[in-house]
């Protein structure tokens, strides 16, 4: 059985959250299936990790706040994202209106046969509407 974008529902979740690191079908697949919502702004930003691991543009746009959101999001298909790591939350549990997440999210690019890694370091704002977790902006370190 496959999840989003052909990940397989068993594969481990690229966000890397959850007890034991939890398989893709239990973690954020239910997010982009919209199955459910994100509890917290830190499961909406792993979510959103994943669905750029995925290629989920959708999701993406679906995520974002209206009045921040771009029409489109255009992921770049030579960006793998290879990791994430947390670094702090403030807010954004289930009884907060906000919240901020910091992370660190690792990247390759192949270009003309080279490989390059970098990381994208980024403090994210995040805002509850109609009690839907929202990515509203975010300011890279």
């Amino acid at each position: 059985m496959s999840g989003a974008f052909g990940l397989a529902a068993s594969a481990r979740c690229p966000c890397g959250g959850g007890p034991q690191q939890q398989a893709y079908a239990a973690c954020c697949g239910p997010l982009h299936a919209g199955d459910r919502p994100a509890g917290t702004a830190e499961e909406l930003m792993r979510s959103r990790y994943t669905a750029f691991a995925v290629g989920d543009e959708a999701y993406l746009v679906r995520s974002w706040h209206p009045r921040t959101r771009p029409e489109r999001v255009d992921l770049d298909a030579a960006t793998r994202w290879t990791g994430l790591t947390v670094l702090r939350s403030e807010r954004g549990g289930t009884d907060d209106e906000d919240g901020v997440v910091e992370f660190v999210a690792r990247w390759s690019e192949s270009s003309a046969g080279a490989e390059r890694r970098g990381e994208l370091h980024e403090v994210s704002r995040f805002a509850r509407r109609a009690g839907r977790w929202l990515y509203v902006d975010g300011e890279h370190g």
